[in-house]
């Protein structure tokens, strides 16, 4: 079975279609927008000039006027289903939801057509598509874990730092503006968010928790619930403080030896997820005839199936095994 050349054009233009569109969109991304124009005032970088320098700034409103129709559309289905607006947030994504979709359709458009170029039996088609398509979402995924980790790495000096600001007489908004000047992103930044919101009137127990919002980490609750209750309750906030960030720094040690005692096990699980798929690939780059059996064959279809299940099964069980929490 071969794809018409109709079919062929067709991929091929939509493929060329999306990158135009993403690259169109990520350098737009790169241009200060109305938005930021208008959060330079707020922070004093510019001087309120011009039409619509009377308008009242909310956070609803800049998201509403940041996303185009279509990142609209897609940042709805996001707070329905997975909060995609705030994915992007945490990853820090320097491209807008409009042109991450348009680069994942190019991708999967590219990947059916590079399917087709490479000789592999129509059923790959959409196996090819799916694994590009998905390849910009592992990209986010990744930036984003990687960010959250360093931010947890990073907590334990700037909750010194926080300590020592308070020892030395500075208020906490202040050692957070210590932390933004000293400490680089992404703690830097957060902390830095933190103190500008409560220099424009929120709470800084209110932002505090704004920031817990962005940045999912455990070891910063301790740390916001530790401020909000000895806001209530009084106490000595350093000393609290101190001892948050002695228990981080031994859990991390902690943290450490599972990784080293589990490492077999998850090398284990990586090589018994990828063995199949590579056995796949030499089987049929060897005898192709033998392989095409399990897309043509009822019996063949419904063990591909059977495997897939037993492949995902086997990957939560290993995940559950390796996975232990400190």
């Amino acid at each position: 079975m071969t794809l018409s050349p109709m079919l062929i054009s067709v991929a091929a233009f939509l493929g060329v279609t999306s990158l135009v569109a993403a690259i169109f969109h990520f350098v737009r991304s790169l241009t200060p927008t109305t938005p930021e124009e208008r959060l330079e005032v707020l922070v004093g970088k510019k001087s309120a000039s011009g039409e619509g320098a009377n308008h009242r700034v909310t956070k609803d409103e800049l998201i509403r006027d940041a996303f185009s129709p279509i990142a609209n559309v897609v940042g709805g289905l996001g707070e329905r289903f997975a909060n995609l607006a705030l994915f992007f947030e945490q990853a820090d994504s320097p491209i807008s939801i409009d042109a991450f979709v348009g680069l994942s359709l190019g991708a999967a458009a590219i990947g059916v057509v590079a399917a087709w170029a490479s000789g592999s039996p129509p059923p790959l088609y959409p196996v090819a598509a799916l694994a590009l398509g998905m390849m910009p979402f592992l990209w986010l995924f990744l930036r984003r874990r990687r960010r959250l980790k360093k931010f947890a790495h990073q907590l334990p000096d700037a909750l010194e730092l926080i300590g020592r600001a308070l020892r030395s007489g500075h208020s906490l908004a202040a050692a957070l503006h210590l932390v933004h000047q000293e400490m680089p992103d992404p703690i830097g930044t957060e902390f830095g968010m933190a103190y500008e919101e409560q220099n424009l009137g929120i709470p800084i127990e209110k932002a505090l928790k704004n920031t817990l919002k962005r940045v999912p980490n455990m070891d910063l609750k301790f740390f916001v619930t530790a401020v909000a209750i000895q806001r209530q309750s009084g106490g000595d906030l350093a000393e609290i403080i101190d001892k948050i960030s002695y228990i981080i720094r031994e859990r991390f040690k902690i943290m450490g030896q599972v990784a080293a005692l589990t490492g077999e096990g998850r090398l284990s699980g990586v090589v018994l997820m990828g063995l199949p798929i590579v056995l796949f690939l030499a089987v049929y780059q060897i005898n192709p005839d033998y392989v095409m059996l399990l897309f043509t064959d009822p019996i063949g279809k419904k063990m591909l199936a059977a495997a897939a299940v037993l492949q995902i099964i086997g990957a939560l069980v290993i995940k559950k095994i390796v996975a232990i929490k400190v």
